[in-house]
């Protein structure tokens, strides 16, 4: 699902130590790796949105754009397996269950989707989710960036908070439509999945975990988006958000 990790998650917190001088150079190098790996991922993608342009202008169409642009996608995406890192080692303060479940979601659609299943690359919804990553990492990873500098400018600031509103939507919009596309070439081949008999006695159908994979998409999706929508009132509004206990 379109990434929308919570407020803190670019700021390079580090975890107390005693040693107040080894807990600022500690502070020092935190920063400055996470300030490298932001520059490189909005590098990245940039460099990704930059191809897809070119190869639509060059081409006049979407047909093959994925294949093209695929190596680069790859790459960045599973990079950003490194997030789950930062928070299980304290550098980053956000949870690491939800940044999990991001990243290894928006990995399982590269490999596990787009790549494995070749006769969906051309499929109009692919594209979708592809403009919707890449405009959403670029303004994401140059948000932390700048705020780690502590030199925000207001219109990043405005975009991180503001485009989701129509990306988020789009993005799950593209990422379940290509699931659906998927499903009778799954169903036809039985990929991925595991028939009895067999040595461990085990059955797994990919199908229908791909059919699971696309409900859980009715529960965790309202989650996340009203999550920002109280982030954006929090941060360009200073509202005051009291959560409710349930």
């Amino acid at each position: 699902m379109a990434s929308s990790e919570e407020d803190g998650g670019g700021n390079g917190a580090v975890e107390e130590k005693e040693n107040g001088k080894k807990k600022k150079k500690l502070g020092v190098l935190a920063t400055t790796w996470l300030i490298f790996y932001n520059v490189a991922m909005t590098a990245g993608w940039l460099v990704l949105g930059i191809a897809m342009v070119r190869f639509y202008i060059q081409k006049g169409t979407h047909r093959g754009l994925f294949r093209s642009v695929q190596k680069t996608l790859k790459f960045f995406q599973t990079f950003a397996l490194l997030e789950v890192i930062h928070c299980a080692v304290g550098i980053v303060r956000t949870s690491v269950l939800v940044t999990g479940v991001q990243v290894s979601s928006r990995i399982f659609m590269v490999w596990f989707i787009a790549h494995s299943i070749k006769q969906i690359q051309n499929e109009e919804s692919v594209i979708l989710f592809l403009v919707v990553w890449t405009v959403t990492e670029i303004t994401r990873y140059s948000f932390y960036t700048f705020n780690l500098l502590n030199h925000l400018p207001y219109f990043i600031k405005w975009a991180r908070y503001n485009f989701f509103i129509v990306l988020y939507p789009a993005g799950v919009a593209g990422e379940l439509l290509t699931i659906y596309a998927a499903l009778p070439y799954v169903k036809k081949t039985g990929m991925f999945s595991l028939r009895l008999p067999n040595k461990y006695n085990v059955s797994f159908d990919y199908y229908y975990f791909l059919i699971i994979v696309m409900f859980s998409y009715v529960p965790l999706f309202p989650q996340l988006y009203f999550h920002m929508l109280r982030q954006r009132r929090r941060v360009l509004h200073g509202e005051v958000i009291v959560e409710k206990d349930d």
